[in-house]
């Protein structure tokens, strides 16, 4: 019977080769515009950027061009200023993450709450994320500017301020002007994302829980934080990604002054590149600062992987 319903098949695929091999292609020309699409974007300019970091690039040099291999990264080695942008990145982007993510948390728990005018309440909770971050870092210049803003005589007339000065030009804090900036404006990103996965939490396990006289923190510990658990390991790892790329608050309010205090790897690779000219140098750097992305990518996987493992 296997035979006979073997050969019934190859009669009945007598179809002519033309209209097999179209046949067989058609879901590949389907996907093809978007996969036209990804590689022009993205592909082809990542494939660029990459070589370009094996080869001497400089714009002002009309010489240059050939291939170098290994030679930016044995310079970027010794770079004293890459180790600086590095330490700032770190702090840069761990201090920005985690007051997001705290800020972000608590308002996501208290818009989830309904009290009157709820609805207006969020969409204003969104309002600086739809701000763009250019003009958001121009604000907050003017802000931290103890001519035209207000926060310098508000830290003086607190005494946190011994006169009021613009913290943007003080090497010991002018790194807590763009880390504020960039706190108000990705809060909302946390706020939206964790109110969204707090209102998929079933609100009968919360009325269980309050008849087994289980408080508001043992409620929150065992029964909001592991539903949020995986949201929260995504966003945070998107926010990491994104905030260590992320120079235009840097650049706009500091240009990575006083003396390199607020010089992140991101704007290091903006001011190599379009500053210097040296395009080769800061291919090199951002070759670097995605291999780092990627391997603390990964940790950040097997981590999340391990808990669902053993859970």
């Amino acid at each position: 019977m296997t035979i006979s319903a073997d050969i019934i098949d190859i009669r009945r695929d007598r179809r002519p080769w033309l209209r097999r091999l179209a046949d067989a292609s058609e879901p590949y020309l389907y996907s093809a515009p978007s996969l036209i699409l990804i590689i022009a974007v993205m592909l082809v300019p990542l494939t660029l950027g990459v070589s370009y970091a094996f080869r001497d690039i400089q714009l002002l040099n009309p010489f240059s061009g050939g291939f170098i291999g290994l030679d930016h990264f044995r310079e970027l080695a010794g770079d004293a200023a890459f180790y600086g942008a590095l330490r700032n990145t770190l702090w840069w982007t761990g201090a920005s993450v985690v007051l997001q993510f705290v800020f972000g948390l608590i308002l996501a728990l208290l818009l989830d709450k309904p009290f009157p005018g709820r609805a207006i309440a969020q969409a204003l909770v969104f309002l600086p994320w739809a701000v763009p971050s250019f003009l958001a870092g121009l604000n907050w210049a003017w802000l931290f500017n103890p001519v035209i803003g207000p926060i310098p005589h508000w830290l003086f007339a607190l005494g946190l301020m011994q006169a009021p000065g613009n913290i943007l030009s003080d090497p010991n804090f002018a790194m807590w002007g763009p880390i504020v900036a960039n706190v108000w404006w990705g809060i909302p990103f946390f706020a939206i994302t964790l109110l969204a996965a707090l209102q998929a939490i079933p609100r009968d396990l919360y009325e269980a829980a309050s008849i087994d006289g289980a408080g508001w923190f043992q409620r929150f510990r065992s029964i909001t934080l592991p539903f949020l658990a995986p949201t929260i390991a995504i966003t945070v790892l998107l926010r990491t990604v994104w905030i260590s790329n992320f120079a235009d608050l840097i650049v706009v309010m500091t240009n990575g002054g006083p003396a390199d205090r607020t010089q992140i790897v991101a704007s290091y690779i903006f001011t190599t590149a379009f500053k210097r000219l040296d395009f080769g140098y800061a291919s090199a750097i951002a070759l670097v600062l995605l291999a780092l992305l990627l391997a603390y990518s990964m940790l950040i996987i097997l981590l999340r992987q391990t808990l669902l493992n053993k859970d």
